[in-house]
């Protein structure tokens, strides 16, 4: 993954030596380049965990949320007319 312009700054921590030893461990192993990369390795994992936990959440929300509808063309076009008519009635700013 490469990221072009970022904004970086920098976080100070402290850490237990044995935590220190093991992050410089995964470094010399060759897995990361530096500490700051398993950082934000850990950091980018769990983000995308909870983002996979939010969805999931919202899509058991969905499921629980009532009776099923089907969803054809109808639907679409039902819901199409009415999010054009909500967009046309809207005040201009």
């Amino acid at each position: 993954m490469l990221y072009l312009n970022m904004n970086r700054t920098s976080l100070n921590i402290s850490l237990p030596k044995p935590m220190k030893e093991y992050v410089e461990a995964q470094v010399n192993a060759g897995s990361f380049s530096t500490p700051s990369e398993y950082l934000r390795t850990l950091i980018r994992d769990d983000q995308t965990k909870k983002a996979k936990e939010k969805l999931e959440a919202l899509l058991l929300e969905g499921l629980n949320s009532g009776e099923p509808i089907e969803v054809n063309e109808a639907f679409w076009m039902d819901l199409r007319k009415k999010v054009t008519e909500r967009l046309n009635n809207k005040p201009r700013a």
